[in-house]
């Protein structure tokens, strides 16, 4: 759980003229730090009033796109999370370029057709290291503002949740009979709290999008169904003090996407079995009601960087229920075996013919495994750390099951979520791999049968398995 979970600001402008216009800057206490992305001074000039300290430093120019910015924030009437501020914050952090200087570049047609000939490499390879045939329609290579447009519509997804519950504790902690008093002044709050939320969730996505290689890093597919997307300038970074071949780096990492793509295609219900399980435990993280009035009770309306710096500090507890330790221990699960079976295919497809295999392996294995970018990214923004902490696991499990049943039953697995191992068969992968597994085709079947008002026959089950209804054998899964 982050301590901060909304910590990110809005980053400050970069001078003009670079270094040394940053010497100048701190020299005459000029600037704002990222924890301060509205821009309210509370040092200085204009401490006790945040509009000098906000516009006292800005042009006409400059006043008068503050001045709409602001009346953007009071006037929206969205939902949760003001994503038209999301999405322009997010273009901005891009355009100021990573820590390292590296500005972000439009994709040249070289980098373009490397992507797309090494996506269909890839796809080769992976024909005989899995039985999923490919998932990716086309490959396209992103610059990073290209990556933030196409992953917003998955973040809203995954985000609006979490934001909801805090938007609602926002009314909620008046007492009932203010509340309709209170209206014009909740409904500012509100708007302000979505203007934050989109000023957060853009500056943590801008900042993401500077350290991805692709579109499913954090094991979740961001990106359109079908497409399987690398960013060339993040590719290059990524390889640049490795010591291999750019090329086998970028075929490496096309061999992840082109794997994920594969998964996510043609097992239709993974892609809401993982985000279902955000929001189970999304749903579990209960809003801290006490900080929250404490913010209420001393709101001031020309003074909202208190809901800001209240956002910054942690909103979140999460609930030490078994309801939600169960919620996280499947969603855990559930990462580790999506990361764990890429991890054993791409392994199996580049190990006869990448030298480097073994090496860009460990890196993305240590890389995922301690939380790189993208997952401490996810965890300011709802408070959840998408880390496969069992990848090792995982994959020797998926490695044990191929050499015991062959890529058929092994991938096999994926055709029911009942099937899939749990948390507790990757403490004992050879009990798993070598137990009788139900085989739910001819449920399925029947099922679909009933459905459609055809005959319902009762399934011929293999190994002695009995129909539902019937007191089945084997463990419960879920």
């Amino acid at each position: 759980m982050s301590d901060t979970p909304f910590g990110f600001g809005l980053p400050p402008e970069e001078p003009e003229n670079g270094d040394e216009g940053k010497k100048k800057d701190q020299q005459s206490g000029g600037g704002q730090g990222p924890a301060n992305p509205f821009g309210f001074g509370s040092t200085g000039a204009g401490a006790d009033n945040p509009l000098a300290a906000m516009f006292g430093s800005l042009n006409p120019t400059d006043l008068g796109a503050a001045f709409q910015q602001l009346g953007q924030m009071l006037s929206y009437e969205g939902g949760p999370v003001n994503w038209d501020m999301a999405k322009q914050i997010a273009r901005q952090t891009v355009a100021q370029g990573t820590q390292d200087g590296t500005k972000d570049a439009s994709v040249s047609p070289g980098e373009r057709s490397a992507v797309q000939d090494a996506v269909r490499l890839a796809d080769l390879w992976l024909d005989d290291a899995t039985s999923l045939p490919s998932g990716a329609a086309s490959a396209v290579a992103w610059s990073r503002a290209e990556w933030v447009e196409a992953t917003l519509p998955a973040w809203k997804e995954l985000v609006d949740p979490v934001a909801e519950r805090v938007g609602a504790a926002m009314g909620d902690v008046l007492p009932e009979e203010m509340q309709a008093m209170a209206g014009p002044l909740i409904g500012m709050m509100r708007s302000m709290g979505g203007a934050m939320f989109g000023t957060q969730i853009g500056q943590a996505v801008g900042v993401l999008a500077g350290e991805v290689v692709g579109s499913t890093d954090i094991g979740l597919p961001l990106g359109p169904a079908g497409k399987a997307a690398l960013l060339p300038l993040n590719v290059e970074a990524f390889g640049k003090d490795l010591g291999v071949p750019q090329d086998e780096v970028r075929l490496y990492l096309a061999l992840r996407e082109a794997a994920h793509q594969r998964l996510f295609a043609h097992v239709p219900w993974l892609r809401s079995h993982l985000f279902g399980a955000v929001e189970g435990y999304a749903r579990g993280i209960k809003v801290d009601t006490a900080k929250l009035e404490d913010v209420v009770g001393q709101f001031d309306p020309q003074n909202p960087e208190e809901l800001q710096q209240a956002l910054q500090q942690g909103m979140f507890q999460p609930e030490d229920t078994p309801e939600q330790k169960a919620a996280l221990a499947r969603l855990e699960t559930a990462l580790a075996l999506v990361e764990g079976w890429v991890d054993a295919v791409v392994h199996a497809a580049a190990k006869p013919r990448l030298s480097s295999a073994d090496a860009l392996r460990e890196t993305l294995r240590r890389r995922r495994a301690t939380g790189g970018p993208a997952e401490q990214t996810f965890a300011t923004l709802i408070g959840l750390e998408l880390r496969p902490r069992r990848l090792r696991d995982a994959s020797r499990l998926w490695a044990s099951l191929t050499d015991a049943r062959g890529v058929d039953g092994r991938d096999g697995l994926w055709a029911h979520p009942d099937m899939l191992p749990t948390a507790s068969d990757l403490d004992d992968p050879d009990g798993f791999v070598h137990r009788e597994q139900l085989d739910f085709s001819e449920l399925d079947k029947m099922l679909g049968e009933a459905a459609d008002g055809g005959p319902a026959q009762r399934p011929n089950l293999d190994k002695g398995e009995r129909a539902e209804g019937d007191d089945r054998g084997g463990d419960d899964t879920e």
